[in-house]
């Protein structure tokens, strides 16, 4: 008889803790803490500290121009001085005289094409290649609400355009090369005059002339290519071109930029404002700028985390940092501030547009984790 309760009991004992095991798997609740967690690859969280754990997540996941905007410009207060001095350098390239290359009579035969208007003007340089990456950039931002990604696309587009005029311009300068419509610039009678080496004796209009010996490289398709170039980067990090899913639509999104510099480009031939060479170097130089530029506030675009800048990444690695700090004596508090930053990021990398996902409500965040769609 006592053999055979005492059978009995272990067998209802067994039976009871694996019932126990199987509601805890089922409901998600541990039998050793008491916590509860979702069965999609996040760890315990404490019911105690919900609201705490909402907090944080607020805290890393919403930065915005009102909060932080006046932080992050004056930390870079000294780049912006030095756009301010790249502008100032420019205008002065602007001014002064190019060097006036030797042009003899023989070389007028690939200088004699007509003199026409701009396809594209001037003015409008600044607008496609400064202003519209500029209004992308803003329209990313109302979606992120991450000032960290506005002001830094800011400033390495400026920084890319910039440094790519002060080059050309100097470039321009020093090498002197006439225009393909040199020729009647510097004689719009079309009676040409030279002195006793050979070398052309103009009578043009002063400022024609001097703008006549600006072939190379290409103004225009140099900004154009730092300005669209920068912006095709920020674009295929964004969207995550490089994900090796296979996506080439995302390519197409990448390459649009890229296609209307190249326009711009050839529209500079048609005009017979540049020798073919000049839009070479000058989409050569935009680009190559636009690529250091680019890279030095935001990951390669092939990177796991090409879609948001340093500053970013840095910022979460801090803020994890002083979550663990106050909490180092529980280290169940310091496990969840770790499983909120890695949620965070995978919550970001799981989003076909990295970039542009939408920041979400933070009273949503509690439902989310208790509904055990994360």
């Amino acid at each position: 008889m006592v053999s055979s309760r005492l059978r009995s009991l272990i067998q209802f004992n067994f039976i009871t803790s694996r019932f126990q095991d199987l509601s805890s798997r089922w409901l998600g609740i541990s039998s050793v803490t008491g916590a509860r967690f979702s069965p999609i690859n996040f760890p315990l969280i404490d019911t105690n500290n919900e609201e705490e754990s909402r907090m944080r997540e607020i805290q890393l996941g919403s930065h915005t121009l009102r909060s932080h905007g006046y932080t992050v410009a004056r930390i870079h207060k000294h780049d912006w001085l030095i756009l301010l001095l790249l502008v100032l350098i420019d205008i002065i390239l602007y001014i002064i005289h190019p060097f006036y290359r030797f042009v003899g009579k023989d070389m007028m035969s690939d200088l004699k094409y007509p003199l026409k208007s701009n396809t594209v003007p001037s003015w409008a340089v600044p607008i496609y290649a400064v202003f519209l990456p500029m209004l992308i950039f803003l329209v990313v931002y109302i979606r992120r609400r991450d000032i960290y990604d506005l002001h830094h696309s800011i400033l390495g587009l400026l920084f890319s355009v910039l440094i790519t005029a002060v080059i050309t311009d100097a470039i321009k300068n020093a090498v002197g090369r006439p225009r393909p419509d040199f020729f009647w610039r510097c004689f719009p009678d079309g009676k040409d005059v030279y002195d006793t080496l050979g070398d052309v004796i103009c009578h043009g209009d002063k400022s024609v002339i001097k703008e006549g010996h600006k072939s190379f490289p290409s103004g225009h398709t140099a900004w154009s290519f730092a300005g669209l170039g920068f912006l095709s980067l920020y674009l295929s990090g964004k969207i995550k071109a490089f994900d090796r899913t296979g996506h080439v639509a995302k390519l197409c999104i990448v390459f649009l930029p890229l296609l209307f510099a190249s326009l711009v480009g050839i529209s500079r031939v048609d005009d017979y404002w540049h020798h073919w060479q000049d839009v070479f170097g000058g989409g050569l130089l935009g680009i190559v700028v636009a690529t250091f530029c680019y890279l030095q506030f935001f990951p390669p675009p092939y990177h796991s985390e090409g879609w948001g800048p340093y500053a970013y990444f840095r910022m979460l690695e801090e803020s994890q940092v002083m979550t663990q700090v106050p909490n180092a004596q529980t280290g169940g508090q310091t496990q969840l501030s770790d499983a909120l930053v890695a949620n965070h990021d995978d919550r970001q990398s799981n989003h076909g547009c990295m970039g542009l996902g939408l920041a979400r409500d933070h009273g949503s965040t509690l439902d989310e984790l208790e509904s055990g769609r994360r």
